[in-house]
């Protein structure tokens, strides 16, 4: 169920507030240009600046509107356990298909303290959970052992792999097997990732290129050379897009990217801020080197 490209779903806002207009168009948007799966309130949503009841309703309007054309994969992690009970437990209510659950920031929870923490989540839900591993945001790395104990329980399927070591993916084949969904949460090494075995990106630059994200995860599965050639094509287009998105923390570079194709506003919540001229150069400049403007 969970394969390809999968966006990591920015949160418009307009005067502060939830842009529910624009936050629903980007949704058909993605249904139409061949979007795999739909990942909303994640960090790219700037979940750590919405309020409990925002994030429900981003993640029950994302479930309305896709009307099961393409799977949810709610983000619903917290480095509360029991609020990410709430948020999981309330995403699997309302149809959500699955979760994606990061580790708990700021607490620095040991290897044990990630198992626990994530059982404890799987023993009250019925959903399928992505583990989201990000040790640059959150500092803990959950290691493949730990990882590996976790998916012999029921609802642990895989990762949003975002550490950027691809010797990872090899680990874990290793260790789980073809069944354990390995994602990157990395677009720039989506190509490497997907040839040593995994399946698929949640992604930030498919919030404005779906359809040549697709159609890179759609080639960069197959193992015929004109596929293989054709991924490694649409990758080089790519690349100097996906180094965009990240000259300043992110999502700012890519709501300003979804401003100029009139998406929604690039307006984002302090501690995040609008990025400078610079950056935005930049941006511009990948976007028309990829014939998106």
């Amino acid at each position: 169920m969970f394969k390809g490209s999968n966006v990591a779903l920015i949160t418009p806002f307009k005067n502060n507030k939830l842009d529910e207009d624009n936050y629903i168009k980007l949704i058909h948007f993605h249904i139409k240009n061949g979007t795999s799966g739909l990942v909303p309130a994640g960090t790219t949503g700037e979940s750590p600046t919405l309020s409990h009841d925002e994030h429900e309703k981003v993640i029950e309007l994302c479930v309305k509107e896709s009307n099961g054309k393409l799977p949810v994969i709610a983000g619903t992690g917290s480095n509360s356990t029991e609020e990410a009970i709430s948020l999981t437990t309330h995403a699997e209510k309302i149809g959500a298909n699955g979760a994606l659950i990061v580790t708990p920031y700021y607490n620095k929870p040991t290897q044990e303290g990630l198992y626990q923490h994530y059982r404890a989540i799987n023993d009250k839900c019925g959903i399928p959970i992505i583990i989201y591993n990000i040790p640059g945001r959150s500092v803990v790395d959950m290691s493949v052992d730990t990882m590996a104990k976790l998916y012999e329980l029921k609802n642990i399927v895989g990762v949003k792999d975002a550490t950027g070591d691809l010797n990872r993916v090899d680990q874990s084949l290793k260790k789980m097997g073809k069944d354990f969904i390995q994602l990157t949460g990395n677009d720039d090494n989506a190509l490497e990732f997907n040839k040593r075995g995994g399946i698929g990106t949640i992604s930030v630059t498919a919030n404005i290129a779906p359809k040549l994200c697709s159609e890179f995860q759609k080639f960069s599965v197959l193992n015929d050379e004109k596929s293989k050639l054709e991924a490694e094509r649409i990758d080089k287009i790519l690349q100097p897009l996906h180094h965009s998105m990240f000259v300043e923390s992110n999502p700012s570079p890519v709501k300003y990217a979804a401003k100029l194709l009139d998406l929604c506003d690039d307006e984002v919540r302090l501690p995040m801020v609008k990025v400078n001229d610079k950056t935005k150069k930049i941006v511009e400049d990948a976007l028309k080197s990829t014939k998106l403007i």
